[in-house]
């Protein structure tokens, strides 16, 4: 079913608003929490849409950075190497958001490339 423009206009709102999470995370953890809850609940809405793909990049975003962080911890404690893990996982995260925010801002589906 074909999307209203104010829907659209709502997807994109909610979109940024994702991403808007993701980066508050780095100070507020538990906003990346409601950012992929918001994104798991308002998916179906966007199927077929050009958000449809930045709904699943942010999910891949939070899950994969979920992923390291645990890695980073495990390793600070085994070996010292956790905050290198962090750092690197940050740097990884900050581009996914920077890509998908600009991608979005030019009304462009996001891809891994």
């Amino acid at each position: 079913m074909e999307k209203t423009a104010e829907q659209l206009a709502s997807l994109k709102t909610l979109t940024m608003v994702v991403y808007a999470l993701q980066v508050a995370s780095v100070f507020v953890g538990i906003t990346a929490i409601v950012g992929v809850i918001i994104n798991y609940i308002k998916r179906e809405d966007a199927a077929g849409t050009l958000y449809a793909s930045h709904f699943d990049w942010q999910i891949r975003t939070f899950w994969w950075g979920l992923a390291w962080t645990v890695v980073g911890f495990v390793l600070l404690f085994a070996f010292g190497l956790g905050l290198l893990v962090w750092f690197v996982a940050g740097i990884w995260a900050l581009y996914r958001v920077v890509k998908g925010f600009i991608k979005l801002n030019d009304n462009q589906p996001v891809v891994a490339a």
